[in-house]
C-alpha cells in the first residue's frame, strides 16, 4: 500500500504540514507486511500557484498512485478529486514517522468531508 503524507520537510523525521494544498512536499510511502518498505520525497510544484493549489497538489499525490493520503487539514477542492479517485484521507498530526505508525495500526480517524477551507493562507507557514 502506499500512502501521501503532507510533509514540512523530505524526511520521515520531519512533521505532517497543516496544509494539504500548499505544503513544501509530500512523503510517499510504501508499507508493506506493516512496515515501511520505501520512501519518497515529491515537491509540491503547487505551493505557490495563485489559485487551484488543492487540486493540482490532488494530482500529483494521485499520479504516485496512492491508496490513501494522511494530512491535517483538506480543503473542498483536493477533498473533491480524492473522492472521486476512492483514495482515503486521514487525519494526522506531528512527526511523520509516528503518524505512519499510527496508521498502520489503525489509530488514525478518516475524513469524510473537507477540514480546511477553499483557500488556506498561500505562501504562508504556520
Amino acid at each position: 500500500m502506499k500512502i501521501a503524507i503532507s510533509s514540512t520537510g523530505k524526511r520521515i523525521e520531519d512533521n505532517v504540514d497543516v496544509r494539504f494544498g500548499r505544503c513544501p512536499y509530500f512523503l510517499i510511502v510504501e508499507i508493506e507486511d506493516k512496515k515501511i518498505k520505501n520512501i519518497k520525497a515529491v515537491e509540491n510544484t503547487a505551493a505557490m500557484q495563485a489559485g487551484g493549489a488543492g487540486i493540482t497538489a490532488a494530482q500529483i499525490v494521485a499520479n504516485e498512485r496512492v491508496e490513501a493520503v494522511i494530512t491535517v487539514n483538506t480543503g473542498p477542492r483536493a477533498f473533491d478529486v480524492f473522492a472521486q479517485l476512492g483514495i482515503k484521507v486521514y487525519q494526522g498530526q506531528g512527526k511523520i514517522k509516528d503518524v505512519v505508525q499510527q496508521f498502520v495500526d489503525g489509530k488514525l480517524t478518516e475524513i469524510t468531508t473537507p477540514t480546511g477551507p477553499m483557500h488556506m493562507s498561500m505562501g504562508k507557514r504556520f
